[in-house]
C-alpha cells in the first residue's frame, strides 16, 4: 500500500500575517529603513530573512532608528504605545491585523461605558497585552476552564456587573466553546463576542479531523507561535505529532512505517518552508524504498496563482509547463472542456477548475468550434493527454490590465466570487482583486454574502507586482453612484409619491427602506394603526415593501416614508360597518376606575362607562366582568374626531328605557379614553 500525504487546504500564512510581512517588504522596496516593533511573525526564517535585507528589531519605540519606519505587527500594540510614537514623532506603519484592531475597538468603546473586559487567551502573549492595553477599566485573563471558574469564584466581576467576553485571535476554539457556557451560567449581564479569526477556528477544525484519518501528523511551524502549538496539541490527541520548523528536521523516523501522513503549518509559516518540507518527506520515503508516493493536496487559500498542490507537483514531477498552445474546443461536458490541440497529436482537456477564475459552467464561457489560447499544465504521454488552463492565460493577460488600472486610476467591473475571512474576491479580468470589508460597499455590511455573484465596479488601489496580488476598492465608486442616484431622486420626488422598496435594516424606532439607492425610513407609528413594540412585528429585513413619501428634507438628505393605507384604518372600517344603535359583541380586553374597555374590531375598542355595565350600581367594573369575557354591548356614541366610542350593556337590560336615556351619563362621570390608548 502506497503512503499517502495530505496536506490542510488552510496550511500557512493567514491574512493578518501575510498583510504585515507584505508591508515590510513594500516598505523595502521603497527603499526605506524599516524597524519592527519585536519580531515581525513567530517564524525564525523568516526574521532571518528580512534581516538580511536590513531589517533591525526593536523592543521598545524608543530603539527605533531615527531615519527608519517602524513597523507594529499584526499582534497589535497598547494604546500607550500608539501615544509615545505621536508624541516623539516617530515614523510608523501599523500592520495591526484588522480583526485584532476589532478587539481593541470592543474593548475601549464597552470599557469605557463602565463594563469589565474578560478576555480569553495567554496573558503573556503580545497580542493579549496589546487588547489589555485599550481597555480603560479592569480587565481580566484566563487560558482554559479552570482559570476562568477561579475568576468567578473570587466574585471581582461581580456576577451582575456589565462583561464583556472576547478572546484572543488564535484561542483554542473548543476551550472557547466550554468557557462562553462557563460564563453565561455564572453573569447575568454579560455580551459575548467571538472574535478567534475565522481562519483559525477552520484551521483547528481541519487538523483535528485529518490527524483522526492520519498515522502520524507533522506540525510546521515556529515553536514560539500561539497559533502554532495549538495546531499540536489539537493533533496530538488523535496520533504521534510532531512540530518541526524545517525540513531539516525531518529524519527517517519521523514517520517510518506510518501510511497516512497529514500535513498542517501555522498561520506564521511562509510558503516556501511548507513547500522544502513536502519535497524532503518525498525524498525520505523513496530513499526508504517506499514505492511512489500519491500525495493528496488540497489548495492552499492564498491569492497567489500557484497553490501547495502545483507546487507540490511542480517539484515532483516532470511536466511540461509554462508553454502556451491553441486550442480548438471539440467537446464540452459539465467538469470539463476538451480540445484539440493545434499542431499536436495528443488531445488535450480543461477542468472546469482551470476553465475561469468565476468558476462558471463550462457551457455559459466557450462553445464548440472556439479557438483558445492555453496553457501547458501536466502531460501524459502513456495516454497522450495534456492538461491545459485558460484560466492561467487569462490571469496572465489580466494582471497587466490590473496594473495599468492601479495606475490610471481607471474603474474596473468585476464578479464578487467569493466571501473570504476579512472582505471579498472579485475576479476581474481572469484576476482576483481582493477587497477588504471596510471597502467593499458603500456602507458597513456585517453580512458580505448578499455580495457572490454580483457584478460590482471598483478602483484597485494597491498592487504587489512580486506578488502579483491586488487590493479593490468598491465603496469609493459606490458612493460616487449613490451620490449621482441621491440627486436625480430629489430632483423629481415630492411628497406623496409612492415607491416600491427593500427593507434595509431595522432599528427600535422604525424600518430603513431602499428605494433604488436612497434611504429613506418609515417610522414605527407609521408601520402599523396598531400599537406595535418592534418594526420587525410588521416587516423584515429584505421584504419588498410599497411605501410612499410623507415628508421631505432635501437640504439634509432625508425621507420620511409611510406604510400603513388609510383604507387599512381600522376606525375606517368600524364606521363602514357599524352606526349608532347597533347591538354588537364585543370582547373585554381592559378595566379601569371608570369602566371598562371592549375590543368591537381588531384595533378598535369602546369604553363601557361604569354606570353602564349594570342596570344596578356597582363599586368597580371588576364587580360584573372579566377579562376575555365576551358581552352583547350597544353603541350609544360615536366621536370621530377624538375617535372615541362608547358603549352600554345598561341599554340592553332597561329595554323600557329610551335610547337617549340610556346613551346620557352625568357630566362628571362621562370620561372616556382615546381608542387606542386601550
Amino acid at each position: 500500500m502506497k503512503p499517502t500525504i495530505t496536506v490542510a487546504k488552510s496550511a500557512g500564512f493567514c491574512f493578518g500575517v501575510q498583510r504585515a510581512v507584505d508591508a515590510v517588504e513594500r516598505l523595502l522596496d521603497e527603499g526605506k529603513r524599516v524597524c519592527t516593533l519585536g519580531p515581525i511573525i513567530h517564524n525564525p526564517q523568516m526574521v532571518e530573512k528580512l534581516a538580511s535585507r536590513g531589517v533591525s528589531i526593536a523592543q521598545t519605540p524608543g530603539d527605533a532608528p531615527d531615519d527608519g519606519t517602524l513597523v507594529i505587527r499584526s499582534h497589535g500594540v497598547s494604546r500607550n504605545v500608539y501615544e509615545t510614537l505621536e508624541q516623539n514623532g516617530i515614523a510608523y506603519y501599523d500592520a495591526t491585523c484588522p480583526f485584532v484592531s476589532k478587539i481593541h475597538r470592543l474593548a475601549a468603546e464597552h470599557s469605557a461605558r463602565g463594563a469589565a473586559v474578560m478576555i480569553a487567551g495567554d496573558a503573556k502573549h503580545p497580542e493579549v497585552e496589546g487588547i489589555r492595553g485599550h481597555c480603560v477599566g479592569p480587565s481580566y485573563v484566563f487560558s482554559n476552564e479552570e482559570e476562568l471558574e477561579n475568576i468567578i469564584k473570587s466574585g471581582v466581576p461581580n456576577r451582575d456587573e456589565t462583561i464583556i467576553l472576547v478572546a484572543q485571535t488564535t484561542f483554542h476554539s473548543k476551550t472557547w466553546e466550554n468557557c462562553e457556557k462557563i460564563s453565561k451560567k455564572h453573569y447575568t449581564n454579560l455580551q459575548i463576542f467571538d472574535t478567534i479569526c475565522n481562519a483559525t477556528a477552520e484551521r483547528q477544525r481541519e487538523a483535528d479531523a485529518l490527524s483522526q484519518q492520519s498515522d502520524v501528523m507533522v506540525i510546521v511551524g515556529g515553536r514560539q507561535s500561539s497559533n502554532t502549538a495549538k495546531l499540536r496539541d489539537v493533533c496530538r490527541k488523535h496520533c504521534p505529532t510532531i512540530l518541526i520548523e524545517t525540513a531539516a528536521e525531518l529524519t527517517a523516523t519521523s514517520f517510518a512505517g506510518a501510511r497516512r501522513i497529514g500535513v498542517t503549518a501555522g498561520a506564521s509559516t511562509p510558503a516556501d518552508i511548507i513547500k522544502e518540507v513536502l519535497e524532503t518527506m518525498s525524498e525520505i520515503i523513496n530513499n526508504s524504498e517506499v514505492q511512489e508516493t500519491a500525495v493528496e493536496t488540497a489548495p492552499v487559500k492564498s491569492f497567489d496563482e500557484m497553490s501547495f498542490e502545483e507546487a507540490l507537483e511542480a517539484s515532483l514531477q516532470s511536466l511540461t509547463t509554462d508553454e502556451r498552445v491553441r486550442g480548438i474546443v471539440v467537446a464540452i461536458a459539465p467538469n470539463e472542456v476538451q480540445v484539440e490541440v493545434v499542431g499536436r497529436k495528443q488531445t488535450g482537456y480543461i477542468p472546469a477548475d482551470e476553465l475561469s477564475a468565476a468558476g462558471t459552467d463550462p457551457s455559459e464561457l466557450v462553445k464548440i468550434g472556439d479557438e483558445l489560447e492555453l496553457l501547458i499544465m501536466r502531460t501524459n504521454d502513456q495516454e497522450g493527454t495534456i492538461m491545459l488552463s485558460k484560466k492561467r492565460v487569462d490571469a496572465q493577460k489580466g494582471w497587466n490590465t490590473i496594473v495599468a488600472a492601479s495606475e490610471s486610476g481607471e474603474i474596473m467591473e468585476g464578479v464578487v466570487t467569493d466571501v473570504i475571512k476579512g472582505g471579498v474576491l472579485v475576479v476581474s479580468h481572469g484576476v482576483k482583486v481582493f477587497v477588504p470589508a471596510s471597502l467593499a460597499s458603500a456602507g458597513r455590511l456585517d453580512d458580505l454574502n448578499p455580495l457572490l455573484k454580483q457584478t460590482v465596479r471598483f478602483k484597485v488601489i494597491e498592487v504587489n507586482q512580486s506578488r502579483r496580488r491586488a487590493v479593490g476598492d468598491i465603496r469609493v465608486i459606490a458612493r460616487e453612484e449613490r451620490k449621482e442616484k441621491e440627486a436625480a431622486f430629489f430632483a423629481q420626488a415630492e411628497v406623496g409619491q409612492e415607491y416600491t422598496g427593500v427593507v434595509k435594516s431595522l432599528t427600535s424606532y422604525g424600518a430603513f427602506v431602499d428605494l433604488g439607492g436612497v434611504d429613506g425610513m418609515v417610522h414605527i407609528s407609521e408601520l402599523s394603526w396598531k400599537r406595535i413594540k418592534h418594526p420587525s412585528a410588521v416587516v423584515n429585513v429584505g421584504d419588498t415593501v410599497k411605501v410612499y413619501i410623507r415628508d421631505l428634507d432635501v437640504e439634509k438628505k432625508k425621507i420620511s416614508l409611510g406604510y400603513r393605507r388609510a383604507e387599512d384604518n381600522p376606525f375606517e372600517i368600524f364606521k363602514s360597518k357599524y352606526q349608532v344603535g347597533d347591538v354588537v359583541t364585543a370582547k373585554i380586553v381592559g378595566m379601569t376606575t371608570f369602566g371598562a374597555f371592549a375590543q368591537i374590531i381588531d384595533g378598535v375598542d369602546g369604553l363601557i362607562h361604569i354606570s353602564q355595565i349594570a342596570d344596578r350600581r356597582i363599586e368597580k367594573p371588576q364587580d360584573a366582568l372579566k377579562v376575555g369575557e365576551e358581552v352583547q354591548v350597544k353603541i350609544t356614541a360615536v366621536d370621530e374626531e377624538a375617535k372615541r366610542i362608547s358603549l352600554s350593556i345598561r341599554a340592553l337590560l332597561e329595554k323600557e328605557a329610551p335610547v337617549e336615556e340610556v346613551a346620557e351619563a352625568p357630566a362628571e362621570e362621562a370620561v372616556e379614553a382615546p381608542a387606542e390608548e386601550a
